[in-house]
């Protein structure tokens, strides 16, 4: 009968951990700075990446650094990193090597964060709340590394592990997207109104994803 009633608890709540779900409208809440607090993002990318663009909203009151995205492989470390340094200042990591872009921002303060990078001229490009900062170059030539491990929350030191609350970030993420391509002003500005077009890495709005220690979802009530 014990057993029973564990594996019924199991099936009642492992939804809430592991789910596939339509986030729209809604946010990962981060409560505290941890070492453990997660969401790991789970997506079937088979084939090495030549081109991206992420897009995401964020809201935080942190002035030291911060992990917003971390793409890790086997074996090697910051192999796509989305980094907040200090109030205005954004790094990229490919293959751990950097850039940064500087941006005039207010603090505390909702932001719409896009960075996209195209192996073939190595250019990297941000943009903050539908703004284009100075564009960078790092990599050129790369392709990132295939079957990653994605975290939220924390900056992974190894596959899927590594953490460290100093880097941890706290506060809210939502309206998370990915692409293998490097998209146009345009489809930026789309997704920085709220109508993206057609996410095929990661879609906030058909994303599976696993939270880990204490993450609340809660609906988005800034922009």
């Amino acid at each position: 009968m014990d057993k029973l009633l564990l594996w019924v608890f199991v099936l009642i709540t492992l939804p809430e951990a592991f789910a596939q779900a339509n986030l729209h409208g809604k946010v990962f809440v981060f409560p505290r700075e941890s070492s453990t607090d997660h969401v790991s993002l789970i997506t079937k990318l088979e084939k090495p990446l030549r081109n991206f663009t992420l897009c995401l909203r964020a809201y935080s009151d942190l002035s030291r650094y911060y992990s917003l995205f971390s793409y890790n492989i086997q074996g090697k470390d910051n192999e796509l990193l989305v980094f907040k340094d200090k109030i205005g200042v954004y790094s990229l990591f490919i293959g751990n090597t950097r850039v940064t872009a500087k941006v005039l921002e207010q603090f505390p303060a909702p932001a719409h964060i896009c960075v996209s990078w195209e192996s073939s001229s190595g250019i990297a490009e941000f943009w903050v709340n539908g703004k284009p900062l100075v564009k960078k170059g790092l990599k050129q030539g790369y392709s990132v590394g295939a079957r990653p491990k994605i975290i939220l929350g924390q900056e992974q030191d190894t596959y899927g592990g590594g953490f460290d609350k100093r880097q941890s970030f706290v506060g809210e993420i939502g309206d998370l997207y990915m692409w293998d391509s490097v998209l146009s002003a345009e489809e930026i500005l789309s997704a920085y109104q709220d109508s993206p077009i057609n996410p095929n890495i990661l879609n906030w709005q058909d994303l599976n994803y696993e939270m880990k220690g204490y993450v609340i979802i809660k609906p988005l009530v800034w922009h």
